[in-house]
């Protein structure tokens, strides 16, 4: 997320979509992550009308025969969910597939830098 106004902003990655209310609520759930950057970001002086999102991931890194654990999948419906839940707008997208991403973001213009990582073979 970017506050276009203050020009300053911040990122998650989150590994898991939902959390389920037990427990700690951990930034590793989704809807924990955005809900917490968000909040931080008014805490220093953001307004939710300045924000907007760009949205990377979710690619289906690990093989699942079942389709409830389609953790990217249900990642990207979280993130943006989420975002449209909070009136964030979402200026960019690149979501889904099987490659991973390396993000670079420059939190001082807001611009973001993606490289695909490829999948390695391991050998036993």
């Amino acid at each position: 997320m970017y506050d276009t106004r203050l020009k300053y902003g911040g990122m998650n990655h989150y590994m898991l979509p939902l959390w389920n209310g037990k427990g700690l609520a951990s930034p590793k759930y989704g809807n924990v992550a955005i809900t917490q950057l968000l909040a931080k970001m008014v805490q220093l002086g953001s307004r939710p009308g300045n924000i907007v999102a760009k949205v990377f991931g979710g690619a289906a890194v690990l093989e699942a025969s079942n389709k409830s654990f389609a953790i990217g999948e249900r990642n990207i419906e979280v993130a943006m969910l989420e975002l449209a839940r909070l009136k964030i707008k979402v200026e960019a997208q690149s979501t889904g597939g099987v490659l991973g991403r390396k993000i670079i973001f420059d939190n001082q213009t807001g611009a973001v830098y993606q490289k695909y990582v490829k999948k390695s073979s391991v050998r036993k």
